[in-house]
């Protein structure tokens, strides 16, 4: 990548400096105009930027490293149009509508805590959860929490206020909403429902005292200026949690023919964002194995993440969990107890 006519190489890798001064030493975020400077850094400065930001997170964050596994619940047929999804029932993706039941559910949660996880994440593909979608998840997480000592999220779309509380009084750590990308680019991606109607539920999210989890999708045909927008719109958010998940295009989805996001690009988003966001968990989250492949996750590991979801996605398959188990402790990563994320 090459600088802009109007910013000189100069200037731009001074921001370098600027960064170590204020995100290392003072552990102040970067601004959206600062990361936008980030993500227009020449590729000649990548390795230099995710050293930076290696140092950041490993001051702010520490070198522990969160290890999460998900299960859909619900998977298919849902009635919202985002366009990187397969399970939208709008598409001719090759998802079919399905239930998962409880002792799956359960089966599942054993497996992810014998990874060393730490944090179990039940998915529905809805646009909100109704009330047998709730009896469901209350009845796997009480089943779960008899059997598995684990940490229990959700993500299961738009909330109520009752919903919300309903999930909050079951015990929910950390709640997943994510808001997919910058509020401009939204309504490129997104037509059934709007990012104010995503934010709203993040909102009673913390309010009910539930940890938030919010990230996005890199690579959805978004500009640099959108990128940096979407890092500060999340870090006003002030999230627990940003899962960072890179475009893996579907077959039969409107982003079905877009280009996967080069690697470079990738890891400088992953730098720039940890500079966004100096004290929050960043995990590698879908599509990372097609966009950066092994040695791109050891470089994003280097480079400001700190916290991975092991297994396969919800609709594409990830790594083997063995395989970045293994690769933290060749990068002598210790995996964060359970009595840590309490």
């Amino acid at each position: 990548m090459t600088a802009t006519s109007e910013t000189s190489v100069a200037e731009l890798t001074g921001i370098l400096g600027v960064a170590r001064e204020q995100v290392l030493e003072r552990g102040e975020p970067l601004t959206q105009e600062q990361v936008l400077a980030v993500l227009r850094l020449p590729d000649s400065e990548l390795d230099d930027l995710l050293a930076l930001a290696h140092d950041v997170r490993m001051r702010w964050c520490g070198p522990e490293v969160e290890v999460e596994g998900i299960i859909s619940l619900k998977t298919g047929g849902c009635p919202e149009d985002c366009h990187f999804c397969s399970q939208s029932g709008l598409f001719t993706s090759p998802v079919r509508s399905a239930w998962l039941d409880v002792p799956s559910l359960v089966e599942a949660a054993k497996q992810t805590a014998k990874s060393g996880a730490t944090e179990f994440c039940i998915v529905a593909a809805v646009r909100g959860p109704d009330a047998r979608l709730m009896a469901q998840v209350a009845a796997g997480i009480e089943a779960i929490r008899n059997e598995v000592d684990i940490n229990i999220a959700c993500s299961l779309g738009m909330l109520t206020q009752e919903q919300v509380d309903e999930l909050a009084a079951m015990g929910v750590h950390r709640y997943n909403h994510n808001l997919e990308t910058a509020r401009s680019h939204f309504p490129n991606v997104v037509t059934t429902h709007s990012w104010e109607e995503r934010s709203e539920t993040l909102r009673m999210v913390r309010e009910a005292g539930m940890e938030v989890c919010c990230g996005g999708i890199l690579g959805m045909g978004e500009t640099l200026e959108q990128r940096a927008e979407f890092a500060a719109d999340l870090a006003a958010l002030v999230p627990d949690e940003v899962p960072l998940n890179f475009l893996n295009p579907r077959p039969g989805t409107p982003f079905g023919d877009l280009e996967v996001l080069p690697a470079v690009d990738a890891l400088r988003a992953v730098a720039a964002f940890r500079l966004a966001l100096p004290r929050t968990v960043l995990r590698f989250a879908g599509g990372r194995e097609i966009t950066l492949g092994d040695l791109g996750a050891r470089k994003g590991m280097l480079g400001g993440i700190n916290a991975v979801i092991v297994g396969n996605y919800l609709t594409t398959l990830g790594r083997p969990a063995e395989s970045d188990i293994d690769l933290l402790g060749e990068l002598k990563m210790p995996i964060k107890a359970l009595n840590d994320t309490l």
